[in-house]
C-alpha cells in the first residue's frame, strides 16, 4: 500500500471513480433485473415460474451490479498503482 499522502485531485478523482461504479453497478443489475421481469410478462408464464423468473432475474442482477462494481473498483486502483 502507498503510505504517502494523497493530494485533493487524487481524492475527488477517487469519489468520482466510486460514485461512476456505484451508479453503473446499479444500471448493470437494473438491466438485467428487467429482462428477466419482461420474460416473465410476455411469455405470461405461471406465478411459480414467474416467481422464479423474478428471483433468478434478481440474483443475476445483483451479481451483475457486484461483479462491475469491483472490476472498476480494482481497473482504477490498477492505473492509481500504475501512475496512469
Amino acid at each position: 500500500m502507498d503510505m504517502r499522502r494523497e493530494s485533493r485531485w487524487e481524492k475527488d478523482a477517487m469519489t468520482v471513480e466510486i460514485v461512476f461504479a456505484l451508479v453503473t453497478a446499479t444500471a448493470l443489475a437494473a438491466v438485467v433485473f428487467a429482462v428477466a421481469l419482461a420474460l416473465a410478462l410476455i411469455l405470461g408464464v405461471s406465478d411459480p415460474l414467474r416467481n422464479g423468473l423474478l428471483v433468478g432475474g434478481g440474483l443475476l442482477g445483483a451479481a451483475a451490479g457486484v461483479w462491475r462494481l469491483v472490476r472498476v473498483l480494482r481497473r482504477f486502483d490498477a492505473q492509481r498503482r500504475g501512475g496512469h
